[in-house]
């Protein structure tokens, strides 16, 4: 095996993806996959999520399928570019953290050098995209923004200056991007991190949003139901039904009424407002429990003027 130094990477060990070792080293620390979700930029996980989990307050997510094809086919991608490439020397990476700042993570796919060089001049990150959309013209930095994030966090953690992104599309066509090191957004990003790492440190938990990664957080924190009720505020039973009944046309907006009804009953079985029933809290063959929404719920306004 090639091993390749980096200028500002402090290698940490090589772990299978999921592996108790490769678990560990991610605890406390912030990788490039994460730093999209804390930018809210991640369309899988979102600030609130990634805090719970990183707070030990719920267990992560099992491999989906998507995952589990990328990393079979990640060696196939892998000799394409090589081939593309026979300029470029193409390394097994591993798991680095910075010199000087030993809480920022990356886990590039590869590392790439000139033949005969034995420190790292690049790296490859190679991705699997069944739907193909987000990505622009080959040979550009047009890719969708949650990847591009996630490699200058490498770059910057790394101390590289180019990345590049292989990718195989649903259709089967293989495509090359490059990416800078930009240090403006890497400056940018160092910041929220650690005030995300700090907010760690207090308990200061990320606001509720609408993202689904914060509901279905919120579902795993409360895992029982206890049969009690709870009574909840107007303003949030008013939210709630209104949102709910505009699911179709306001996606967000119904996600982040579900997600914050959810926290406000904890382990409750039913929420109420006066006299009404907002919702339920229900569960199939001792699944995590989810929000159903009450019948005969009152017009919003109305429950709003009940409570002035």
């Amino acid at each position: 095996m090639i091993d390749l130094t980096t200028p500002a990477g402090v290698l940490l060990g090589r772990w299978e993806t999921g592996s108790p070792e490769w678990r560990a080293a991610r605890a406390t620390r912030l990788s490039g996959s994460r730093m999209a979700a804390v930018l809210g930029l991640s369309p899988w996980e979102s600030p609130y999520s990634t805090w719970c989990e990183m707070a030990d307050l719920v267990q992560p997510d099992e491999q989906t399928k998507e995952q589990s094809r990328g990393h079979y086919l990640e060696p196939a991608v892998a000799a394409w570019f090589a081939d593309q490439h026979p300029e470029l020397m193409v390394a097994e990476a591993g798991t680095y953290v910075h010199a000087n700042r030993p809480q920022h993570l990356a886990n590039p796919d590869r590392l790439l050098a000139t033949p005969g060089s034995s420190t790292a001049a690049a790296l490859l990150e190679i991705k699997t995209d069944a739907d193909g959309s987000g990505w622009g013209k080959p040979g550009t930095d047009q890719i969708p923004v949650y990847y591009r994030t996630q490699v200058q966090w490498y770059l910057d953690v790394l101390g590289l200056e180019r990345a590049y992104i292989a990718v195989l599309t649903g259709r089967l066509n293989f495509a090359e991007y490059v990416v800078d090191y930009d240090p403006a957004d890497a400056a940018h990003m160092r910041g929220v991190a650690d005030e995300f790492l700090d907010s760690l440190l207090w308990r200061e938990m990320p606001d509720l949003d609408a993202h689904t990664a914060t509901y279905e957080t919120v579902r795993k924190l409360h895992p029982d139901i206890d049969g009690d009720d709870v009574d909840i505020d107007p303003g949030l039973a008013a939210e709630f039904i209104a949102a709910t009944a505009d699911a179709k046309g306001a996606e967000a907006r119904a996600t982040k009424a579900r997600t914050a009804l959810a926290a406000a009953m904890g382990t409750a079985k039913r929420a109420r407002c006066g006299t009404y029933t907002i919702a339920t809290r229900q569960a199939k063959g001792g699944g995590t429990p989810y929000l159903v929404a009450g019948r005969k719920l009152p017009d919003p306004i109305e429950l709003m003027g009940a409570a002035a």
